[in-house]
């Protein structure tokens, strides 16, 4: 899944870095400068929920668009999310017309 949704994004002509730890995520985020993250709700060892709570806890990338993806989908998941602050939610299976879709909704249109 990795993999496709990184290819659905070098489609779209976005940069893409790619991590599978979410503690890693959040040290790259703070080093970069990034314009968004899209983030699976199973990151290890911190969940996609976690990394969403320290961004936001975060003056700096607290404002940063965060596209939460889980195959789950439970009502108390995306409610707990969306708590968090998290910008908009992907369910999988998904195809790049709805990922694009989302990230147009977060940054305004900038696809």
């Amino acid at each position: 899944m990795l993999r496709t949704i990184r290819n659905m994004l070098e489609q779209l002509c976005h940069e893409v870095e790619v991590t599978t730890d979410g503690a890693d995520a959040l040290s790259r985020l703070r080093d970069g400068n990034f314009d968004l993250v899209i983030c699976d709700s199973d990151v290890k060892p911190t969940t996609g929920l976690q990394l969403l709570q320290n961004v936001r806890a975060d003056e700096r990338l607290k404002a940063m668009p965060f596209i939460m993806i889980s195959a789950r989908g439970t009502t108390d998941d995306v409610v707990a999310a969306k708590q968090a602050g998290m910008s908009n939610y992907i369910h999988k299976p998904f195809d790049a017309e709805t990922l694009k879709e989302k990230i147009e909704k977060v940054l305004g249109g900038i696809v």
